[in-house]
Parts: structure tokens; C-alpha cells; sequence
């Protein structure tokens, strides 16, 4: 699906690429690791951004594509041809705002041209992007590295090309009304609990995005082997896949703790013995697959605190998570030029393991804050609309895990 590819493109190939990249960006731009985290944070706003205004005018999804296309498309080439570091760093949060921009744009696109059996199908296809693309685009760095402006020019063709080809395959027309709400925002109250968790996980996951190649080559790996890891993010996001239902039976706040619990044992792990490439590839491997599938369970987590909110729920805890990302790339930058690499993902393991502590149960209850929901047994199964609602939470999410 081509819209699968416009996630892939500005998520894998633009987005997080920034990270696999860094070690040779750095060389070339003598560009400090402080630096190159404030960049990372930069970029994490711009995303935040670009998801805000596509969330705001959900009826101008055609217009949301062209905008994903041209600033990931532009700012990967202005990263390609930059040769210092402020042209680099404006280019590379323009870059990251695509991702943003295409995430609300493709839910649109999606329901409005694909029929209502098939849908759930395609929009879960369309959120798997974000594996393939890391997978696609350490592919290349094997074949172009340490030509990294090479790399990024191929990118942003991509990009260009399958945001073209949405435009092309899009029908047009309305997608499918959404209820508005009244403009109480009390609702938000609900989202406490999750909201920090996913602050704290995008905040001890930043470490790895930006600085997890610049680790293994620190530690004596090969630009080859350096990138087989990232190629190992991109797999285990794509494994989710197969856990999805598994995890999806479970509570949110359980999936949200074994998920959450794996990335935090997989950045410690990395910190620990990055210079043991096996153990630097299952690392990554369990960090991938934790990371993509924490978010699916904020995606749960929002329609069972605020099913009436889904929606604006689940975009709420997404960019909740990326401005996490934001200070954690900052701050991750600074211990690593003060501390050290250990040091700082050893830190960002504790960060997330704290972010994973907001799923255990309670004393007497359940993680969440709704404590009047104890009073009444859950039912059997749930009814036809709140799984209706679910599927809107899923579909009104940005995609591919931030």
C-alpha cells in the first residue's frame, strides 16, 4: 500500500534516520554530541507541530500529503547539500515535521478509500510502516555508508515519490464524520497517569533513536555491523505484528508494563555490552519491538480511560511522548559529553523503567485513575461500540511510534 510507504519514507527514512546517520554526519560537520541532541529535540517539536495542525484540520488531508512531502522531501536535502551545522539543523527538524504532518493525513486517505471491512486491516498496515522503513533504510546505509548525503538524497526521492502516489491513488472526498464533542476539556484529567508514562518512555527512549549507532561505533563496530543493529530496530517493530493480538487481550496498563519493560531491559543492556554485536543486535531487536508495541498499548490505554475521547486521547498521549523525546535528546546529549555513553543509556534504562511502573496495579485496584470503575464488574466482552471506539483510537493516532 502506498500509504504504508509515505509512513516508511518519513518515519524510517527521515525521521529516525537522523540517528543511524549521526556518526558519520558528526564527522563530516564536526558536530558535538551536545549538539547533535539539541538537534534531535528540535526535531521532536517540529513533529509535535506538524501532528497538532494535521490534527486541527482533519478535512484537508490532500493538502496535509503535499505538506508531508515537501518538508520531509526539502529538508532531507537540505541536510544532503548542508556544509555546516545551522543548515544541517534547520533541515533536520523541517525534515522531521513530514512525519507529523502525514500521520493524520493518511488516516483520512485511508477511510475514504478503502471499504469498511477491510479498513481496521489497512490502517494497522499502514501503522506497521515504521519497521520496514528502519529496516529499508539501514539497508541502504550498508550499501552507501560513509556516504551519508548520498543517503538522504535517496530519502527524500522517496519520500517525494510514494507522497506523489497517494495523491495520485486518492479518490477524494469526505472520510468518515467524527463526533465533535462539546468543548469541556475535563476529560483530560483522565489521561494522568498515562500521559506521564509516556513522557518518561519518550524520554529514556531518546537516547537510543539518536545516539544508539554512535554507541556500537564508540565501541569498536564497523559501519556494517553498527548498521545491522539498526536494522535490528526495524525488525523487532515489525515483529509486533505477530504479538499484536496476544498483547491486545491483555489490559493496557499489563501491556504497557511488559512493553515498557523490555525497552528499559534493552537500553541497560545496550549501555552495558554494546561492544558484543550479538548481544547489541538482540538488544535492539527486544528495544524495537518494545518501543512500537508500548505505544499500540497508549493507543488501548486512551480508549479505556476516556472512550467517549479516544481519539484526541490517544494524539494527546502521542505527543505527550514526543516532547519526552525532545527534553530526553537534550538531556541525553549533555551526560553523554560530561558522563559517557554508559552513563546516559544506563540513565535513560532507569527513566523508562520508571515509565513502566505506571502500569503495575495498584493495591485494591487497577493502575488507571478511574477508581469508581471497581464497583462494577467488567463485562464479557465489549460491546459493538466500544470496539468501534478502539478502532477510532487506532485510526486517529500518528503513526509508527513517534
Amino acid at each position: 500500500m502506498v500509504a504504508t510507504g509515505l509512513i516508511a519514507s518519513t518515519y524510517g527514512l527521515v525521521r529516525l534516520a537522523y540517528g543511524l546517520f549521526l556518526p558519520d554526519v558528526q564527522e563530516s560537520l564536526a558536530m558535538g554530541d551536545a549538539v547533535a541532541g539539541r538537534i534531535s529535540s528540535g526535531a521532536s517539536v517540529a513533529y509535535c507541530v506538524g501532528a497538532l495542525c494535521g490534527l486541527a484540520a482533519p478535512r484537508h488531508a490532500r493538502a496535509l500529503v503535499v505538506a508531508a512531502l515537501a518538508t520531509a522531501s526539502i529538508g532531507s536535502i537540505g541536510m544532503a547539500v548542508a556544509g555546516a551545522v545551522p543548515l544541517f539543523a534547520a533541515s533536520a527538524v523541517l525534515a522531521s515535521s513530514g512525519a507529523g504532518l502525514a500521520s493524520p493525513a493518511l488516516v483520512v486517505v485511508v477511510e475514504r478509500n478503502v471499504t469498511e471491512v477491510r479498513r481496521d486491516r489497512a490502517q494497522a498496515a499502514v501503522n506497521a510502516g515504521t519497521g520496514p522503513g528502519l529496516v529499508a533504510a539501514g539497508a541502504l546505509a550498508l550499501v552507501l555508508l560513509p556516504h551519508w548525503r548520498v543517503g538522504l538524497t535517496v530519502s527524500a526521492v522517496v519520500t517525494a515519490a510514494v507522497g506523489v502516489g497517494v495523491l495520485l491513488l486518492d479518490r477524494g472526498g469526505p472520510g468518515r464524520a467524527t463526533a465533535a464533542g462539546g468543548a469541556s476539556y475535563g476529560w483530560v484529567r483522565g489521561l494522568a497517569v498515562p500521559a506521564a508514562a509516556a513522557l518518561l518512555l519518550g524520554a529514556g527512549s531518546a537516547v537510543v533513536w539518536t545516539y544508539g549507532r554512535t554507541l556500537l561505533v564508540d565501541r569498536g563496530a564497523s559501519d556494517a555491523a553498527s548498521t545491522l543493529a539498526w536494522v535490528a530496530l526495524g525488525l523487532g517493530g515489525t515483529l509486533t505484528v505477530a504479538t499484536a493480538r496476544a498483547l491486545s487481550d491483555r489490559r493496557p496498563e499489563l501491556a504497557w508494563l511488559v512493553t515498557a519493560v523490555a525497552t528499559a531491559a534493552a537500553t541497560a543492556a545496550l549501555g552495558l555490552a554494546a561492544e558484543r554485536l550479538a548481544v547489541a543486535i538482540v538488544a535492539c531487536t527486544v528495544f524495537g519491538w518494545g518501543f512500537v508495541a508500548a505505544t499500540s498499548a497508549l493507543i488501548a490505554w486512551a480508549g479505556r480511560v476516556v472512550p467517549e475521547r479516544a481519539g484526541p486521547g490517544t494524539a494527546l498521549l502521542f505527543v505527550t511522548l514526543v516532547l519526552g523525546q525532545a527534553v530526553g535528546s537534550s538531556a541525553a546529549g549533555g551526560v553523554v559529553e560530561a558522563r559517557g555513553t554508559t552513563a546516559a543509556f544506563l540513565l535513560a534504562a532507569a527513566v523508562t523503567g520508571v515509565a513502566a511502573a505506571a502500569g503495575i496495579r495498584r493495591p485494591g485496584g487497577r493502575s488507571g485513575p478511574r477508581r469508581r470503575d471497581l464497583r462494577r464488574p467488567a463485562p464479557a466482552a465489549a460491546p459493538p461500540r466500544d470496539r468501534d471506539r478502539r478502532r477510532r483510537a487506532a485510526a486517529a493516532a500518528p503513526r509508527g511510534g513517534c
